[in-house]
């Protein structure tokens, strides 16, 4: 039992230091994934020119052994501009192994997503209104009126190998990037 708390504590430790990239490159970095999403996924084109803003994480790591956590930075992306930025964090405890890299964006459709999103000091992703998280299933259901409401999640690029069943938490909390 001793080796798995360091091993927690190690794990957590590693993720949760962060990687604090100048705004600048922060910025060009999320640019740069969310085209790359958008060649790959018509629908999160489609979901981009109806959102009223979406907010790009380009690289999150995970990394979990029993225990686990997971870090990254994004910026907020309001008709085409940066308007804050954002950082998620994520523990988990379950049956779980490995270690992966992968980006995720969030598309907010309606003002009142928009608003919990800036309001909130910091929101659980389990605790946004109508959040939903785009699969292949997804586009079944796509029409001008599914776009309307609520916040859509898209998770791509993943590489590493991350294994289990475990329970997570996740945070978004807005931060200052360095110069």
């Amino acid at each position: 039992m001793k080796n798995y708390i360091i091993s927690a504590l190690a794990l957590l430790t590693f993720v949760s230091t962060g990687f604090c990239y100048p705004a600048k490159e922060l910025r060009e970095n999320s640019e740069h994934t969310l085209q790359k999403l958008y060649r790959h996924d018509t629908g999160a084109k489609v979901l981009g020119k109806k959102a009223l803003a979406v907010l790009v994480f380009p690289e999150v790591y995970k990394a979990g052994f029993i225990f686990g956590a997971q870090r990254g930075d994004g910026v907020l992306f309001e008709g085409g501009k940066a308007v804050g930025y954002y950082n998620t964090t994520a523990a988990s405890y379950g049956l779980q192994a490995g270690v992966e890299k992968f980006s995720y964006a969030l598309f907010f459709m309606d003002k009142a997503s928009l608003a919990y999103l800036r309001k909130s000091n910091g929101f659980e992703l389990g605790g946004v209104p109508n959040l939903v998280v785009a699969d292949k299933g997804f586009y079944k259901s796509l029409s001008t009126t599914t776009l309307q409401k609520g916040v859509y999640a898209f998770f791509f690029s993943q590489e590493g190998l991350m294994a289990g069943i475990s329970l997570q938490g996740t945070k978004v909390s807005k931060f200052t990037p360095s110069k």
